[in-house]
């Protein structure tokens, strides 16, 4: 059987390499992959937050979306993308079904921003970009700086990185989980 990934970003400042470097490289390794944004519009990446990247259109919008068929939720980063997401009730409802089924999420960058206001952050150990490391432990997380690092507290997996230099790491750990299942 394939196993599916699911995608979900915002519209606007998605980090271009973290959405596509790990989107292209599951799709090579035979996974189904689906990318759901807020709405179905075109989905505007930077580079390094400050240059415009390229438009990609996605497949759904976060309110379309069938959770249930997905194997592993993966969140790019971004960082007007991850503040966004960390608002949108979608984005919150999503996360939420996953770490209830006890689905794998991984989030690089900014990105786990997102599961501070989906609630789902407290006791987690992860890595992030590190800027954003005093809002993760004020949230109840427990940070290290790791190039990849994988959580199996409350019984769900979270793989997370900390920025695009990390994407190998990230992706072959995304891979691993996706193989293990």
């Amino acid at each position: 059987m394939v196993k599916k990934a699911l995608f979900i970003t915002s519209n606007v400042g998605v980090e271009h390499d973290e959405l596509i470097q790990p989107l292209e490289f599951l799709k090579g390794q035979g996974i189904e992959v689906i990318h759901a944004a807020e709405k179905t519009e075109p989905v505007q990446t930077v580079k390094n937050d400050k240059e415009s990247g390229p438009s990609y259109p996605p497949q759904a919008s976060l309110e379309q979306v069938s959770v249930e068929d997905y194997d592993i939720l993966v969140i790019p980063g971004g960082t007007v993308n991850a503040d966004t997401l960390r608002l949108n009730e979608h984005a919150h409802r999503i996360i939420q079904y996953f770490t209830d089924q006890n689905k794998p999420i991984a989030a690089i960058c900014h990105a786990p921003w997102t599961l501070i206001n989906a609630e789902r952050i407290k006791n987690k150990n992860l890595t992030s970009y590190k800027s954003i490391r005093l809002d993760l432990e004020n949230a109840g997380a427990h940070w290290v700086d790791e190039a990849v690092h994988r959580c199996n507290t409350h019984e769900w997996p979270l793989i997370t990185s900390r920025c695009p230099d990390d994407i190998p790491q990230f992706n072959e750990a995304i891979l691993k989980e996706l193989n293990s299942m």
